[in-house]
This record gives structure tokens, C-alpha cells and sequence, in this order.
């Protein structure tokens, strides 16, 4: 291989800096064709060593770390995206930070280098015993270091200032195709994620009941406010039989896809609990263990499930890690605290059942953290006082106008903002 460069050098050495300039400008038409990064700088390296011949080369994009803590250059990275001369499996598991090395030294200081012998050069990581001497330039774009091109010959003294001059004359015209080539794929992933989250959003929509549940002596409504495409919130209701119906809400961790996905098999879990004919505490154990079994350990479901008994007038419920239940008394509110853990986070986790009496002028409203969380423009919560006030203000309302009052006095509360987070609630009155 020393031979074959040995001898492109010689060839080099002939040509006039107009021939050299002519064949970099042909390297820039070609790849300004393309708007693939891979291979516009596959194209890059198959055609350089004519111009300046090299044993080894790379170009090298600065990318964000994945396994460090977000913030600063410690959580940057270079990434190989072209190399000739170089075991590739080997590099790829070299992990160079700004700074570090050659290339590193050159990213950071935006400098260009020529290195007639890279032993003597405490700069150098050998990453390559075979190399001898080397040049890199930076890759710069809208004043900002986006990479190195770095050249690497297995002779002494192989590169020189001129050389140097016409590697950042290329990385010049390099940086505007990467550029563009990069955010020709910055817009084509984004197209791709905004299709994956029409689909979730089409999938929730699809969960979300329909319609209110008609039940004799009762008015019944729900609604979700969402602050995004894919909303972390759920609601439902299930009627296994004429005079009875669940009631459903839940928070769901995450937000987009991964949420949609985990709320659709929440909905599956729990309605096949539900017309199996399970009481809501054993139907929310055999749920909390699918879960466990079936979800990424750092997600987890808060959730209310109330069996409603139309004809008995009662609700037996469970709740599992979800906002307490706010009832307005015609004396007055009260929130019942009862409940256990979020469902998902542990295997065996035990939920109790408990039993509520409902008289007629009795409103009972199920909501989700986003309503009580919301902050107004000084950072003030909106809370559970402001929410019984509104509650109190509208009880006169039917359940669903209910609902859009009660969001509406968040939303004035927000300074117009709304909320920080998804807002659902299920409001039931007692006629």
C-alpha cells in the first residue's frame, strides 16, 4: 500500500495547483448531487486520493453522545461516517471526545494541523500503528466546528502547508454538502415522526369512547384535553351489564407513541378484566401484573377504576396511584384518599376495594394531575382548592358543560398558557 501511495504522491507532485484546484472542483460538482450523507462522503474519500493520496483517512461528524448526561462538550462525540485504511469495527469502538487526539485538538480549536511524524506529537492517540504522519482540517459550518477531515500517510513528512491548504479548502466545500445533506435527513426524519404520531393519535382517538354512557339517574361525561398530538391521559367506560358501568381514567407515563401503545394495552387489559366479571380489586391485580410483565420497567399506569351500580346506587372502586376522588356534598367536598400503587412497578401488588353510597345531588369528579398542577404565569399551582370552587361554581351545569367550565378556569388560570400537561376528567352527577 506505501508503494501505491508513494507513487499517487509522485503523480501529484506533477500536477500544477490549477490541475489541483480543477479536480477539487470536480470532487464538489460530484457530490453536490446528492443529498445521502453516507454517500456523499463515500463519494468524498473514493476520489481524495488522487488529489492528496493517504493510507488512511476519515471524516469524522461531531454527534451527541447517547450514553452521557445532556449539556456541554463532554457529551459529544465524533462519529465515523467515511473511513478507508482502518479496521471499521475497530474505530467504531473508539470513542474520541472534543479535545481528545488530533482530530479532537482540531474540532476544538477550529485550528488545522500538518504532523511530519505523529510519534513526537503527544497530541496523537494511536489508533493506527502504522501511521507516520498526518493532516487534518476542520469541517466548519455557520462558524461552528460540525467535523474533521483528517488524512494519514504511513510515511514521514508525507503532507505539506499547500497540502493542508487545499484539505481545508475541500472541507470548506465538504461542510455546505453536509449541511445540507444533514438537514435534508433532519427533515426526512421528522416526516417519519410525524407520521408515527398521526397513527398514535389516530390509535387514541380510536380507544377513547365515542359517547357518554347513558345510565338511568345519572348524567355522566368525559372529555381529554391534550397538550399534545398523543395524549398520556385515558379515559373509559364499560357497561357489562344494562344497570352498571366502569369508569375508567388513567395517566399513563410517557408521552407519543410509547404512551399510545402502553395505554392501548391498558385498555385491552382492563376490559377483558372487566366483562370476565372480576371485582375491581382483583381485575386491577390481574392488570398491575400483566403490566409488570409486559412494560419497560421505567413506565408505570396511575389509574381509577369505579364499577357504578345504577340501580343500587353505589360505586365500588379501586385506586391505583391516581388523584383522589373529589365528591361535592350538598354540605360540602371531600376528597377520598384511598388507594394503592401505581399499577406496573411491582409484581405482586395488593389493591382494596371500597364502597361508596351515592344520594341523589351528589357530584363526583375523577380528574388527572395536569388539572390541579396547572401554574399560573407567577408558578402557582392551580390546586385542589381552586378545583372545588369550580366544581361548586357550575354544579348547576350538566356534567359536560361542567367539564368545559372547569377547564376553561384552568385555562384562565394559566394566563391563557393551559396547561403544562394533559387534562381529562370524568365528572358524574347523581340526579
Amino acid at each position: 500500500m506505501a508503494d501505491e501511495i508513494a507513487k499517487a504522491g509522485a503523480e501529484t507532485e506533477c500536477l500544477t495547483l490549477a490541475d489541483k484546484l480543477r479536480m477539487l472542483l470536480e470532487i464538489t460538482r460530484k457530490i453536490s448531487r446528492s443529498l445521502d450523507l453516507e454517500e456523499v462522503l463515500a463519494q468524498v474519500m473514493d476520489t481524495l486520493d488522487q488529489l492528496l493520496p493517504y493510507d488512511a483517512a476519515g471524516i469524522y461528524i461531531i454527534r451527541r453522545d447517547p450514553h452521557a448526561s445532556e449539556g456541554g462538550t463532554a457529551s459529544l462525540v465524533f462519529h465515523a461516517e467515511a473511513v478507508r485504511g482502518y479496521d471499521i469495527e475497530e474505530l467504531m469502538e473508539l470513542r474520541l471526545r472534543l479535545g481528545q487526539g488530533l482530530i479532537g485538538w482540531v474540532a476544538q480549536t477550529g485550528e488545522s494541523v500538518v504532523v511530519p511524524d505523529v510519534r513526537k506529537d503527544a497530541r496523537y492517540v494511536n489508533a493506527r500503528k502504522e501511521t507516520r504522519s498526518e493532516v487534518v482540517a476542520p469541517i466548519i459550518s455557520n462558524d461552528s466546528v460540525i467535523g474533521v477531515f483528517d488524512l494519514e500517510s504511513d510515511d514521514l513528512n508525507a503532507y505539506t502547508e499547500e497540502d493542508k491548504q487545499l484539505l481545508m479548502l475541500l472541507a470548506s466545500q465538504v461542510a455546505i454538502i453536509v449541511e445540507k445533506a444533514m438537514l435534508h435527513e433532519q427533515l426526512v426524519e421528522k416526516k417519519r415522526l410525524e407520521a408515527q404520531l398521526e397513527v398514535a393519535r389516530q390509535v387514541q382517538l380510536a380507544l377513547l369512547p365515542e359517547r357518554d354512557p347513558e345510565v338511568d339517574g345519572f348524567d355522566i361525561s368525559a372529555y381529554n384535553f391534550s397538550t399534545e398530538e398523543v395524549s398520556g391521559d385515558y379515559y373509559d367506560f364499560v357497561k357489562p351489564y344494562e344497570d352498571h358501568v366502569g369508569l375508567v381514567i388513567a395517566d399513563v407515563s410517557g408521552k407519543g407513541v410509547p404512551a399510545s401503545l402502553l395505554m392501548a394495552f391498558l385498555r385491552a387489559s382492563l376490559r377483558a378484566a372487566i366483562h370476565t366479571g372480576y371485582a375491581p380489586n382483583v381485575a386491577m391485580a390481574k392488570v398491575n401484573y400483566l403490566l409488570w410483565e409486559s412494560i419497560d420497567p421505567h413506565q408505570f399506569v396511575t389509574c381509577f377504576y369505579g364499577m357504578l351500580d345504577a340501580t343500587n346506587r353505589t360505586l365500588a372502586f379501586v385506586n391505583a396511584g391516581h388523584n383522589p376522588l373529589l365528591i361535592l356534598n350538598p354540605d360540602g367536598p371531600r376528597f377520598i384518599e384511598r388507594g394503592g400503587l401505581p399499577l406496573g412497578l411491582f409484581k405482586d401488588t395488593r389493591y382494596y376495594e371500597y364502597y361508596l353510597p351515592i344520594d341523589s345531588g351528589q357530584i363526583l369528579v375523577l380528574y388527572t394531575d395536569g388539572a390541579t398542577e396547572a401554574q399560573s404565569p407567577e408558578g402557582q399551582e392551580y390546586g385542589r382548592s381552586r378545583l372545588v370552587d369550580a366544581v361548586r361554581r357550575s354544579r348547576d351545569l350538566s356534567a359536560r358543560k361542567m367539564i368545559d367550565y372547569i377547564y376553561n378556569d384552568i385555562f384562565d388560570w394559566t394566563g391563557g398558557r393551559g396547561s403544562g400537561d394533559d387534562v381529562t376528567f370524568v365528572v358524574i352527577k347523581a340526579l
